[in-house]
């Protein structure tokens, strides 16, 4: 008799199982919020690293393009001064322009 006890006691009584069912649907919509807090979440991770990675794509492409105008404005200022440079002002005026420097009395002090 003492065996069948102890094999009774072992098995659950079915209001047992019934109120641990109603335990675990009682939970099911916290879970569920839970779930949906952290895919929001998991989202919101995954948008701001795809974000962080199109910004230092942007940074790149604009030190790149820094350089570059940097690069043209230096070549830019390099063609300003030989171009202003007085003996080439000298040579086309002499060569193309047909011009002398001035005598002594086409010189004019004004006062």
């Amino acid at each position: 008799m003492s065996f069948a006890k102890t094999a009774h006691s072992k098995v659950a009584s079915p209001k047992k199982i019934e109120v641990a069912a109603a335990q675990r649907w009682d939970l099911f919509p916290y879970l569920v919020t839970l779930l949906i807090l952290l895919t929001l979440l998991s989202l919101f991770h995954v948008w701001s690293r795809v974000k962080v990675v199109d910004l230092n794509l942007e940074i790149t492409e604009t030190n790149r393009l820094f350089k570059e105008l940097q690069q043209e404005k230096n070549a830019l200022k390099l063609e300003v001064a030989s171009l202003k440079h007085p003996a080439r002002i000298e040579a086309l005026a002499k060569g193309e322009l047909q011009m002398d420097l001035p005598s002594d009395q086409q010189v004019i002090i004004v006062r």
